[in-house]
């Protein structure tokens, strides 16, 4: 028997080929990704997330989103993503969101995500950063601490180039002061000179007793 509702045929048919392509598409793609309906069931999924996120077909395919690994989707970050975000957008870039996975612990992903109007499906890719995000955070953590050692290091030195510079002030203070005290004592070990500069008292000529 057929449609009496050519329109409605259309759509199904474009949705049909769009799912298909998207399915291709999504087997080759590195990231995780599910293809949701207007309700946000889960229509397909590609093979990562089921390696990523450790679950099969059955627990997947036409469940709702939030339903997924005994509710470990359910996520007020992706609710707010789905549900207020992407209806106004329609399409979402590098969404990040830390979780902790029953099966897999604490992960943080990074979602992305469009809303197709004209199929009734949403593209939600979804990419496991967990690793590169805990390199990221062990960078800032070393280059911290880097931060701190160099400027610690420019402290000692700092404070050390003025104990050298004290040291130096000191020493050229004790130079002058045995250049002074050496010129006193040449000084005082010259004899004293008469009026005509000789060595003796009076000028130096003696009276002989008659």
């Amino acid at each position: 028997m057929e449609s009496t509702n050519p329109k409605q045929d259309l759509q199904t048919e474009l949705r049909e080929t769009a799912l298909h392509y998207m399915d291709a598409l999504a087997d080759v793609a590195r990231e995780s990704f599910l293809i949701l309906d207007a309700n946000l069931r889960v229509v397909s999924v590609n093979p990562n997330f089921y390696q990523t996120f450790r679950v099969s077909p059955e627990q997947t395919v036409n469940k709702y989103v939030y339903e997924l690994g005994n509710g470990q989707w359910d996520i007020p970050e992706l609710r707010g993503l789905l549900e207020k975000i992407l209806p106004e957008k329609k399409v979402m870039r590098d969404y990040e969101v830390s979780h902790v996975f029953e099966t897999i612990g604490a992960k943080t992903i990074l979602l992305n995500a469009k809303q197709i109007d004209s199929i009734q499906l949403i593209i939600l890719a979804i990419e496991d950063i967990t690793d590169k995000k805990q390199l990221e955070i062990k960078m800032i953590e070393y280059t911290k601490g880097l931060e701190k050692k160099v400027t610690d290091r420019t402290r000692e030195l700092a404070e050390r180039v003025k104990e050298l510079e004290f040291m130096n002030k000191t020493m050229v203070g004790r130079e002058l002061k045995m250049v002074a005290l050496k010129k006193e004592i040449e000084d005082l070990k010259r004899p004293d000179k008469n009026g005509n500069g000789k060595n003796g008292a009076g000028n130096g000529n003696h009276t002989k007793n008659v």
